[in-house]
């Protein structure tokens, strides 16, 4: 991995939902841009010091993608999207709206996926708000992945012509 001032470096967590992380070089310590690297943090305007491993990349600055070869611009991709999850609870029963906000104008196919989840409180059971939240948000979010993968299928088979099956 090599990087210059300005470059951008995406670093993935290493568990489950946790964040994504970006941020700039603002220092290489080696004249070749091998790590380690100075990198000022997007979320939080941190500088620390990077030795990035195989969960990050690197994304060349604007005005330098076109000096490097073609297999180190295609080799890394970042998007973000984001997931709006929504929750009302009244009367013993909760509605979760869950909305797919899919990030750039690559992804206008898909736009802003929306789901609904609901669940209802049993009369004989003690008042527990979060378990209602749980649940509704839980039905949202599995209805929005199973919109996704249906997504995906149909964009498989517009892509290559023949019908696709996304294992969930």
């Amino acid at each position: 991995m090599k990087a210059s001032v300005g470059d951008r470096i995406v670093t993935a967590s290493g568990v489950v939902g946790g964040a994504v992380r970006d941020g700039t070089v603002v220092a290489c310590e080696h004249e070749d841009g091998s790590p380690p690297y100075r990198v000022r943090w997007a979320d939080t305007g941190e500088e620390s010091l990077v030795f990035p491993g195989p969960d990050s990349m690197v994304q060349p600055a604007q005005g330098d993608a076109d000096d490097r070869s073609e297999g180190e611009r295609n080799s890394a991709r970042s998007v973000t999207w984001q997931v709006q999850l929504s929750l009302v609870e009244a009367a013993g029963s909760t509605t979760a709206e869950a909305v797919l906000l899919a990030g750039p104008a690559e992804h206008d196919d898909i736009g802003r996926l929306r789901s609904v989840g609901h669940a209802r409180k049993d009369p004989d059971d003690a008042e527990v708000p979060v378990i209602g939240d749980e649940v509704a948000a839980g039905r949202a979010l599995r209805r929005l992945a199973d919109m996704l993968l249906g997504q995906a299928e149909d964009d498989i088979t517009a892509a290559t012509g023949t019908p696709a099956h996304v294992h969930p």
